[in-house]
Formats: C-alpha cells, sequence, structure tokens
C-alpha cells in the first residue's frame, strides 16, 4: 500500500488530514474512538515516525499499553494536549479530542514539526477536530446514534433520574414483558480496568447490537449494563456465557458477568443495578468464583460484603472480644482465632476442626477455653457463635 494514495471513501477526512498538516508540517491522523485510522495526511515530504507508518498500514493504531492514558487525557481535556513520544524513535504529538456536543467520537493526532506547535498550529488542530466531528458524524449511521440516545436513557433509568413511563417508551420496553440487567465488569485487582471497560463496552454494544436489536446497553465507570426483555433464565445464561466468550479477548483481559432477577417494570432498574453491582462485587473479587452469576449463586457472600459495609459504618457494633483476640494473635503470634474459627466452621465438632488445623484435640479444647477467659467469647449461646463466626469470616470473604 502507498501511503500517498488514500483509499476513495471519506475522501473529506483525508483532505482534512492534509489541510491540518499543511499548516502543522508533521503528519495527521485521524482515529475513532476504537483506535482505528479513519483518515491520514498524504503530503510529500511531512514528518513522520514508525508508528505512524504502521498505524497507516494497519488502519488501527498498534495497541501500548501507555497509550491509553494518553486517549484519556486527549478525550477529557478542553484543547490541545502536548504529548511526548512514548518510544525512543516516536516522535512528540500533539492532540485533540473530536466531540459533538458531549459525545466522543474520536481523536485527531499531529506530529510536531522539527519546532513545537505554535498558536496557528494549534488553532489548525482544534479546528479541524470540530470539522472532522461534523464529517464523522454524517458517516454515522443513525442506528449508531440511535444506539447512543438509548445508552443515555438507560443510564438515568440505573441511576433512578428518569420517570419508569418515559423510561420505558424510549427503551421500547413491551408492556408485561419481564426485564432483566446484565452486569459486566474485570477482576478487582485488574490492574488498569478503566481502558478495558471502555473497549469492552464498545464490544458488547456491538454484539448485542447484532444479537438482540431491541436491547439497551451503557456504560458506566465500573460496570457496563445490559437489558434484555422477554428472554428465559436459561436462555440468559447461555446469552451471558457467549457474550463474555466473545469479547473477553485477550483472555488477560477477562470479565465477569452478573444477572439480575426478572423485573416486571421500569422502576425497578436502579433495584436491579443494585443487585447485579452486588454480585458483580464479590465474583470480580474472587478468582474461583463462576464467570458468570446470579444473586442465588452467591447471596452468603454478598450478604457478608453488606455486613462488612455495616461494620464499617458502626464500628460498635463489633465484638470487642474479637477485636481483642485478633489483636493478640497479630502481636503474639497466638492462633486463638483460627481455631475458633475452625470450630464454628466444623459446627461444633472438635475432632473435625482439630484435623483441619493439624493439632491434638486438647490443644484445641485449650485454645477455645483460653478464648473464652482472655476475649470474653460466649460460644454456648447459639446467637453469640453466628456473631462471632461472621465477624471471623469477614477476614477471608469480604471483599
Amino acid at each position: 500500500m502507498n501511503l500517498s494514495d488514500p483509499p476513495k471513501t471519506g475522501e473529506e477526512l483525508f483532505a482534512l488530514a492534509d489541510a491540518m498538516a499543511a499548516v502543522i508540517g508533521g503528519s495527521v491522523a485521524i482515529e475513532d474512538l476504537e483506535h482505528r485510522v479513519v483518515a491520514y495526511s498524504t503530503l510529500p515530504g511531512q514528518r513522520i515516525d514508525e508508528l505512524r507508518r504502521r498505524g497507516i498500514l494497519e488502519r488501527r493504531v498498534p495497541d501500548l499499553h501507555e497509550q491509553e492514558a494518553q486517549y484519556r487525557r486527549v478525550l477529557t481535556a478542553p484543547g490541545v494536549v502536548r504529548l511526548p513520544g512514548l518510544a525512543e524513535d516516536e516522535l512528540p504529538r500533539a492532540a485533540a479530542a473530536v466531540l459533538a456536543g458531549d459525545m466522543p467520537l474520536g481523536t485527531v493526532w499531529a506530529i510536531e514539526n522539527e519546532a513545537p506547535l505554535d498558536e496557528a498550529g494549534e488553532r489548525a488542530l482544534l479546528d479541524g477536530a470540530r470539522t472532522a466531528a461534523l464529517h464523522m458524524l454524517r458517516r454515522r449511521s443513525a442506528a449508531a446514534l440511535e444506539l447512543h440516545a438509548r445508552e443515555q436513557s438507560l443510564r438515568a433509568a440505573l441511576d433512578g433520574a428518569a420517570d419508569a413511563e418515559e423510561t420505558a417508551y424510549r427503551l421500547g420496553l413491551p408492556p408485561g414483558t419481564g426485564l432483566t440487567l446484565l452486569g459486566y465488569a474485570p477482576a478487582a485487582d485488574h490492574p488498569d480496568p478503566a481502558p478495558l471497560l471502555a473497549r469492552a463496552g464498545a464490544a458488547l454494544g456491538r454484539h448485542w447490537a447484532a444479537l438482540r436489536p431491541a436491547a439497551s446497553v451503557a456504560t458506566g465507570p465500573r460496570a457496563t449494563y445490559v437489558l434484555l426483555s422477554g428472554e428465559t433464565p436459561a436462555a440468559l445464561l447461555r446469552l451471558a456465557e457467549q457474550s463474555l466468550a466473545a469479547v473477553s479477548r485477550p483472555p488477560a483481559a477477562a470479565l465477569y458477568a452478573a444477572i439480575s432477577r426478572p423485573a416486571a417494570d421500569a422502576a425497578e432498574l436502579p433495584g436491579l443495578r443494585a443487585e447485579v453491582d452486588d454480585v458483580l462485587r464479590v465474583i470480580t473479587a474472587d478468582p474461583d468464583a463462576p464467570p458468570v452469576a446470579a444473586l442465588a449463586d452467591v447471596h452468603a457472600r454478598v450478604l457478608l460484603a453488606h455486613l462488612a459495609d455495616e461494620l464499617a459504618r458502626h464500628p460498635r457494633l463489633r465484638h470487642p472480644g474479637i477485636d481483642a483476640m485478633l489483636a493478640h494473635d497479630r502481636d503474639r503470634g497466638t492462633h486463638y482465632a483460627a481455631s475458633v474459627t475452625a470450630w464454628l466452621d466444623a459446627v461444633g465438632n472438635v475432632g473435625e476442626a482439630a484435623r483441619q488445623l493439624t493439632v491434638h484435640q486438647n490443644t484445641l479444647k485449650y485454645r477455645l477455653r483460653r478464648a473464652r477467659e482472655l476475649f470474653g467469647l460466649d460460644l454456648k449461646h447459639p446467637d453469640d457463635r453466628l456473631s462471632c463466626w461472621m465477624q471471623l469470616r469477614l477476614r477471608h470473604t469480604a471483599p
């Protein structure tokens, strides 16, 4: 492919890139939100580097982890952003967001000439970004704009900021049809979840638009949500598993999915979101959790997570003996908490608990007696046993 011979499609964007490059002096590329190069300048003698050449030849910017922060910065900046090269042979760049109102459409990138970009160059870049937005909007189909409007409506409904009847009208929800919300999120320990979620949200939007055109998709700061209607529980599980297989690439960027209970009215959407968020909270923090789960699958973990929140908000509700026992173990190297936990897990079976701890039964009995004496733990009463067990379990199960 000759870099001086652009494709015939979208010629106005290529002409715009040439116009900006004529003022700036370096190669200009216009990209969409998925880092695809939709147009580039072809002026003779323009300054260019190998990364730009690869982006033009492959029609997509090579994936570099460090670039994600640059893209986020450009898309949220009010004007031109100046960026140094990320590699030794990469030239410095200036970039601006391509926006239609508050809706991002892409970015414009210009390689700076030998001299830093001057006022005329910045003005050309910003004017070019605004003009590119008009052309890119025309190239977007009416269906894509409709999807954006549906996303805005679903997001407002999930936040509880929209009237239920208006939401049902805007999302085209048939009356009397069961509604189900799916939620997707990356693992809690993922090193950079924001760009992963942004890419996954776009991929999920395309996936569901092809599979269920009536579905509505919205991506928030911590999860992507999909609203479906009229699906059976078996179909929901199958569809959720298929969607994960379709968008979780590479495997290191795997997502988890949560399925809400069915609901009959759009007024229940904030509650469905809270349920989905609860499920995602526990399965994304557990590497052994199933990739797709509903509340019934992880109910105990969700309950413990809420209990942990309540104890964090109101520390006075904690049993003081539990904290004292944990502090004693930490400071003196004892094993009272592990012993009490094992005994409670074994429902009071000393032999089973001793085997789990690999200690003699008499050793465990001694530890249990000393725990009562030192920390005031009354393990004879069932309510006290339940309270102690839940607080001890929270150390291991609450996210």
